[in-house]
Formats: C-alpha cells, structure tokens, sequence
C-alpha cells in the first residue's frame, strides 16, 4: 500500500478537514467559553473552576494521551489504524460536549461533583477521537508538499470552527436560549452535537490510510519511548506544542473580560457606530422582519458586541495567513516561516499593554495583524509533527506515528490545562468577582497584563527553541526522497 498515489484529492482533503471542524466546534468553545460558562452561568467559583480545568487536563495529558496513543499504534482493522477510532468515538463525542455544557439544578457541591465528571469523560473521548485523527496526516500521504497542502484545508476549517465559536456563539446561546443563557447553552451543544458526529462520520468514509510500517518495523511499547527520548526534533515540537497552546488558552480566555471590563464602553460604542457595524446589524434585522423570521438577536451590549467582532476580524486574516503558509512553507521550508510569522504576531500582543482603555480601532488593528501572521504558522506546527514521526522513521527503521502525535497532544493538553487554569487563576488571584458591574482595579490589571506580557512570553519562548530544530528545508527533501525510496523497495516482490 506505500506505493499508491502521493497525490490528495480535493474530496479527501475536505473529508479530513471536516473531522477537525466537527472537533473544534468543542475544542474552541473549551478554550473560550469553559472558564466563563463554570463562574458565569454554572455558577462555580472562580478558583475552584481553575482546579477542574487545570487537573482534567492534566489527567487528559499524563493519562489518556499516552493510553490512546499506544493503542492507537497497535490498532489492526481492515480500515487501518487510526481512522476507527474516528468512527468509535463520534456519537460519545458528541453526547459528552451536551453534559459538559449542561446546567442541572444541583447544590454547590453536587454542580462541582457534576463538572469534575462530565469534563472528565468529555476529554478522555475527545483524545480518543482527536489523537488518531491527528496522526492520520502523517499516514494519509509521505509526500510533504501534499502534507502542506492538508494541512491547509485542515486548518481553514479549523479557523470557519473558531470563526463559529468566537463570533457567533453568544448571538447563537442567546437566540436558541431566548435570553436565557444556560438553556441556550444546552440548545448550542445539542446543535454542535448533530452536525459534529456527522462530520466524522464524512471523515471517516472520505479517507484512506496509505502509509502502512511493514512488518518488520514492528516495535515494542519499550522501543517506542526510546525512540521518543532520542529525538530532538520531538522534544522541541513538544515543548513548542505547550506553549504555543498556553497562550492560546490564557488570551483566548480572557479577552471577554478584557473587553467587558477593560475596554472603554463609550468607545467600544462608538467604534461600532462608526465602521456601520450597528447599522449592518439593524439592516439584517430589518431584513429578517421584512421576511416574517425572527430577528438575529446579537447582543446588545457594547462589550460583548465588540468582542465578537473583534473576534471575526482576527479569525478572518487567520485564514489569510493560512493562505500565504503553503506557499511560505514550500519555498523557504516549515521551520523557518514558522519561527519568523510567530515572532511577528507576538509583536503585535505585546502592543496590547501600552493602549489605554480608550484605544479600540488600535486594539482591534493590532490583532488583525496579530492574526495574520499567527495564521501562518497554524497549518505548519501539525505538518512539523507529521515531519518528526518520518524523522523518526528515517533515524530509526521503526514508525510510530500515534504515540508521537499522542505526545504531541499530550503536550496541547498540558498547555490548555496551564493556560485555561491561569485564567481562572489570575482572575481569583486579583479579585475578580463575577457578573459584578465593575472590577478593582488590580483585577483590571491582571486582565490587561494577561492579554499582552503574559501571554506573550509562551509565545518568544517558542521562537526561542525553533533555533534549535534541525529538520530545515534541505533535510525534509532528503527524509521524503530516502523514505519513497525505502517504501518503493519493501512494496517490490522479493
């Protein structure tokens, strides 16, 4: 089977990036929304809702990962390895996203009780869905253009996932709920339930395992960790993994309360009046009513209507990014585009500390420059990963392309666990009392410094270890030229 066509099709690319967009439906509200939804419409306190984020997560990293990830390696169908485990998981999946968002009518202890539970079982499925996706990139193709190329598609659907959670989300909970938040919570995920297990279910019939370890490749749970601890080009992926996800948690957490208590109402109106974002809104309604539908119910307070926006500003020049990443990537290699676009966007956070409250047009420009260049990088950390499981093939005669990415994710889930902990954390460290009408001003420095210096040191960190990585553009040629080559002669007959 190593010999079949190294070419995609278009169909299957699609195919396979549904799987990711089904996934980040969840995934995204996780990062964004699980803090706020425990303190604000759960109704858990703050620091205690840091210790559920934080512990599942690292449960999910140190337990399930690396469970999954050995399984997943030693997994024997007739439809390969990794692409049942999308097809096992899809309905769990989706039921357990329902139950984490959920709000029964229980006593303090019990809602904790409920939390701890329902997370906990959401993210041992999400990894039992995720990390067998995610290595399939690796086995789908060995031609690395190709894998640039998937990757793309991957994570453009990706961005249309996050796209959906960060801008129309809230309009969505407060439309299906009728105003009332947890009920419109419970209808969200109900929806998000539906069409993600229907996309996996596409994923699944779309797609086809081709890299296939010969026999004589087969290794032991004890070969596998060694082979782990011997390549540098994994360890600095690793590292790389959980700060890029740090970072993505902590401002991807806490830019709602940047904007709801940091961010000058007044001019946070304004800004919408003056770019016709309030008149566009009015114009749909108009619209709608003319019509006989109902009217799109965006929220009405300026805070929240602006964060939206901000939000769909940043994802749309993500996907931009990603566009030019490729190209980028084909030309001057994965490594290099990488480090150089990450650089790039931390820039533009670290502008975030220096704006005053007034500052809207330019908090809002900065991150649209922020998400350009961060959307570069997006498809080339997973085609990195997918790069180190050849290198390590190359290096050692032996694939083990589950448990690497299992690392990998292993790595994201310390990193969400990190990030979205300090967010709770930082707000419980400073004072931060929910649904109040205004917060003290310590509070409202965490949030500031959160949103810039913080969040930007995972990030400079990252650009850092990047000098360290040897798979440069001549050696990918070279791994991708001696693999074909190897695969070619074990697929001849002896």
């Amino acid at each position: 089977m190593n010999n079949l066509p190294r070419t995609l099709t278009v169909l299957e690319k699609i195919g396979y990036s549904l799987g990711d967009l089904a996934a980040n439906l969840i995934f995204q509200t996780l990062v964004t929304f699980l803090a706020f939804f425990y303190t604000d419409v759960f109704r858990i306190p703050a620091a205690t809702a840091a210790s559920i984020i934080f512990a599942v997560g690292m449960l999910g990293a140190f337990v399930f990962t690396p469970a999954i990830g050995l399984m997943a390696d030693r997994t024997h169908t007739r439809w390969g390895k990794f692409r049942p485990w999308v097809l096992w998981t899809a309905i769990p999946f989706g039921a357990l996203s329902l139950l984490a968002f959920s709000t029964p009518s229980l006593g303090a202890q019990a809602k904790v009780t409920y939390a701890w539970a329902t997370y906990s079982l959401l993210v041992f499925v999400y990894v039992a869905n995720n990390l067998p996706y995610a290595a399939m990139s690796g086995v789908l193709t060995g031609n690395m253009a190709e894998r640039n190329s998937l990757s793309a598609y991957r994570f453009v659907a990706v961005m249309v996932a996050q796209f959906i959670i960060q801008v129309l989300l809230l309009p969505l909970v407060l439309i299906l709920g009728d105003g009332d938040k947890a009920r419109g919570f419970h209808n969200v995920m109900t929806l998000f339930a539906i069409v993600g297990t229907l996309f996996f279910l596409i994923t699944f019939f779309t797609t086809r395992e081709r890299i296939v370890p010969q026999r004589e490749q087969a290794a032991s749970v004890r070969d596998d960790l060694a082979d782990l601890l011997r390549n540098r080009p994994w360890q600095i992926m690793l590292a790389v993994t959980i700060l890029v996800f740090v970072n993505l948690a902590l401002k991807g957490g806490m830019y709602i309360y940047y904007f709801k208590y940091y961010l000058s109402d007044a001019q946070l109106a304004s800004f919408l009046d003056g770019v016709g974002f309030n008149h566009l809104i009015a114009g749909l309604n108009r619209l709608l009513a003319a019509l006989g539908l109902t009217e799109f119910r965006w929220p009405k307070d300026a805070p929240t209507s602006a964060f939206s926006l901000f939000n769909a500003l940043g994802i749309i020049f993500m996907i931009v990014g990603i566009g030019f990443s490729k190209r980028l990537a084909d030309r001057f290699g994965k490594r290099n585009v990488f480090s150089g676009a990450l650089l790039a966007s931390t820039l533009f956070l670290l502008a975030f500390y220096v704006y005053p409250p007034t500052a809207v047009a330019s908090v809002v420009v900065s991150y649209i420059f922020h998400g350009f260049f961060y959307g570069i990088t997006i498809p080339l950390l997973w085609a990195m990963i997918a790069d180190v499981a050849d290198y390590s093939e190359w290096k050692n005669r032996r694939r083990a392309t589950a448990i690497i990415f299992s690392a990998m994710l292993c790595g994201l889930k310390v990193g969400l666990s990190v990030g979205g902990a300090l967010v709770a954390g930082i707000l419980a460290l400073y004072g931060y009392h929910a649904n109040a009408p205004a917060q003290s001003a310590d509070a409202v420095t965490g949030i500031r410094l959160a949103v810039s210096v913080l969040c930007s040191l995972p990030f400079l960190a990252a650009v850092a270890l990047m000098a360290l990585y040897e798979i440069d553009k001549p050696l990918e040629l070279r791994i991708e030229q001696e693999l074909g080559a190897r695969r070619l002669e074990a697929a001849l007959p002896s």
